[in-house]
């Protein structure tokens, strides 16, 4: 089809592009490179096969969002086939010869194929459009309190009318110079989409109609020459990013397990992260992997009740820092500080680390880990965090808990018969109380019920004692992770001295402490949740119950975030419930997009950041809408913030945990 002129016109301008697009995606890789090693790089053929399966299935866009996540899949999954369209238009464009309307079946497939997905293809792109430019949906946009670099929604903009632009130009002149060469080859069955198209030239003169097919394939080829250089710097690189993300992201014992810090190495200068360069590879691969749809922000609990904190302006602030000062950071030279240029100090502690932003991203992207990084040179490094916090970091250290209690770690069992590792040594399990069990009023009461659940079910178990000390989850989410590597230490001497391998916790960030994080000191223990072990007696037939307690009747279960999202357990405290005949209604937000109950990530130790309304309230409000007579809960924390929120509403409704109501309603 085309000229010996075109040909070398051609040949020139790929060398041109290609070496502009060299330049850019350099730059790219130098940036990632400059990060902290961290990319995981073991069991490539399965992590290979889980980043195909998620291309290709467009999965995680599904969760939300239904119909603009079906048409976000028509792009993608059209993008695919047109590689192998792309790649056909080029043979054919150096290869007069080649027939253009080939009579085989899979010449036929083909073609149909590239007229189905040309014709989903602009019509998911016009509905973007419409959505970002006429519409301008508010999913897209930001609160107004959130800080955003400057000119952010303006290259954001700019950014997403130069890709619609090259999609539409890409697809519309393919298709317009199919058209006029079936125009001048005849009608074609198999791409009946250009065929009504190429009606409309039926009328053009030969010389016009070989014109138009030669203009429409330089125009659709040519813009691919012209977008790749721009394709690093746009936000569309996600396309490479997203796949390279799953593939290479750590690997984590659970959604929220964070990384620890070598405290031996003596060639880290700071603790924590205070620059870009400084964050991990796979963190700045985020900024890339970002297709800034917000939907981390749309779940986020900080964000929903009107705080400073938006995961996805985190990860978009990253990404305009990175474009500004690309050439200088692949260079070697250092940026701005994250904080107060990508992210507010007061959106920095309003994080409760609930994971829904990891949870929910459709690209694998982590801004949780951003800002635990973030606390962490804020704790270790400067000293500047909320002062509420030292309290509860003087209490981990001098009385072990963040209560800063001095009371008897056996008090709250007063008039109980609970063995300690010393009086039943032989212990099948051991019961990790924890802080709140042990010094919270309304959590004593969830420990006393497990306890009356235990007996009753005749478990070999047993407790710590004064030799208990808490497990640090406080202080690694609020940054301080010294204080948890020292604290995590002191635990894991304490266990193995007592030979402890089954240990049962009523407090879910106990569970993820214990089970998913202490593994990485080089302990295995086996962590069960009470709610777990609870629907394990009823199963087997060695706990009987009925509720014969008539408040029970309609309950709805909050699912903890460190129960549910971070550790996978939602079945367990739903079946104990149902199994003693009570109607158990769900929140609209329930299981894994449960929304948080406002404590983790160390708020429960500071004043709640400035907002809309607490957190809490927010969970309150939803689980009245249920019309359940009680929250069921699984979690001491969970406890404590919904019963501070109920007292705030004029306590218009019951709030128990799991294991109260399953005592209720045994024999004694």
């Amino acid at each position: 089809m085309l000229s010996l002129t075109e040909k070398l016109l051609f040949i020139i301008l790929v060398a041109v592009s290609f070496a502009f697009s060299w330049r850019n995606f350099r730059l790219l890789f130098g940036v990632i490179r400059r990060g902290n090693p961290d990319l995981e790089l073991g069991g490539l053929p399965l992590r290979i096969w889980q980043s195909v399966v998620i291309l290709v299935s467009q999965r995680p866009v599904f969760r939300t969002r239904p119909v603009t996540g079906l048409l976000h899949a028509l792009i993608v999954w059209g993008f695919l086939y047109y590689v192998l369209v792309n790649i056909g238009d080029l043979i054919y464009g150096f290869t007069p010869s080649m027939q253009y309307n080939g009579t085989g079946l899979l010449s036929r497939l083909y073609r149909l194929g590239a007229d189905i997905v040309t014709l989903f293809i602009l019509i998911s792109v016009i509905y973007f459009f419409v959505r970002r430019f006429v519409v301008r949906s508010r999913k897209l946009d930001f609160a107004p309190n959130i800080m955003l670099q400057p000119g952010v929604k303006t290259r954001i903009r700019n950014d997403s009318l130069a890709v619609y632009l090259f999609i539409l130009l890409h697809v519309g002149f393919r298709i317009a110079s199919v058209s006029a060469g079936i125009a001048l080859h005849g009608q074609d069955v198999w791409q009946p989409f250009a065929s009504m198209l190429s009606i409309n030239l039926t009328h053009f003169r030969l010389d016009t109609l070989i014109a138009l097919e030669h203009i429409g394939w330089w125009l659709s080829i040519g813009s691919i020459l012209v977008f790749i250089p721009y394709f690093p710097l746009s936000k569309h690189i996600h396309l490479i990013a997203a796949p390279i993300n799953h593939l290479l992201k750590p690997k984590r014992t659970s959604l929220g397990a964070l990384p620890p810090i070598d405290f031996e190495d003596e060639d880290i200068q700071e603790l924590g992260v205070q620059r870009i360069e400084q964050l991990g590879q796979s963190q700045l691969i985020d900024a890339f992997a970002c297709i800034m749809c917000n939907r981390c922000q749309d779940v986020c609990p900080a964000y929903v009740t009107g705080k400073d904190l938006s995961p996805a302006a985190l990860e978009v602030n990253k990404r305009h820092m990175i474009n500004i000062d690309m050439a200088a950071i692949a260079a070697g030279e250092s940026t701005e500080p994250l904080l107060d240029n990508a992210i507010s100090s007061s959106a920095l502690w309003a994080c409760t680390t609930c994971g829904a932003c990891i949870d929910i991203c459709p690209v694998g992207n982590e801004p949780m880990f951003d800002i635990v990084d973030l606390r962490r040179y804020q704790v270790l490094t400067t000293g500047e965090f909320p002062n509420t916090l030292q309290n509860a970091f003087n209490g981990m250290e001098r009385q072990g808990n963040p209560w800063q209690a001095n009371e008897d770690r056996m008090a709250w069992c007063a008039g109980l018969n609970v063995p300690t590792v010393e009086d039943n040594p032989n212990f099948e399990y051991l019961y990790w109380v924890g802080c709140a069990a042990t010094y919270d009023p309304i959590a004593k009461e969830v420990a006393r019920s497990f306890i009356k659940i235990l007996n009753s079910a005749n478990v070999n178990y047993a407790v710590l004692g004064d030799r208990e000390c808490c497990t640090g989850d406080t202080a690694r989410r609020s940054g301080h992770e010294y204080l948890f590597f020292e604290m995590a230490s002191q635990n894991i001497d304490t266990l193995s001295s007592v030979s402890a391998r089954k240990i049962i916790v009523t407090c879910p960030h106990c569970l993820h402490s214990l089970g998913a994080e202490y593994v990485q000191f080089g302990c295995d223990f086996e962590v069960i949740h009470h709610t777990t072990l609870i629907s394990e007696l009823i199963s087997s037939g060695m706990l009987d119950m009925s509720m014969k307690n008539e408040e029970y009747k309609t309950i709805t279960f909050h699912d903890p975030c460190y129960l549910g999202r971070h550790n996978g357990i939602f079945d367990d405290p739903r079946s104990v419930l149902e199994s003693g005949g009570v109607q158990l209604t769900e929140m609209p937000r329930n299981k894994q997009d449960s929304f948080c109950c406002g404590a983790g990530g160390g708020q429960m130790w500071k004043e709640e950041e400035p907002g809309r309304q607490s957190v809490s309230a927010e969970r309150l409000s939803e689980a009245k809408s249920t019309g359940a007579d009680v929250i069921a809960v699984a979690c001491p924390f969970c406890r404590v913030m919904m019963n501070d929120a109920n007292r705030t509403d004029g306590e218009t409704i019951q709030i128990k945990d799991v294991a109260e109501i399953v005592a209720d309603s045994i024999a004694d």
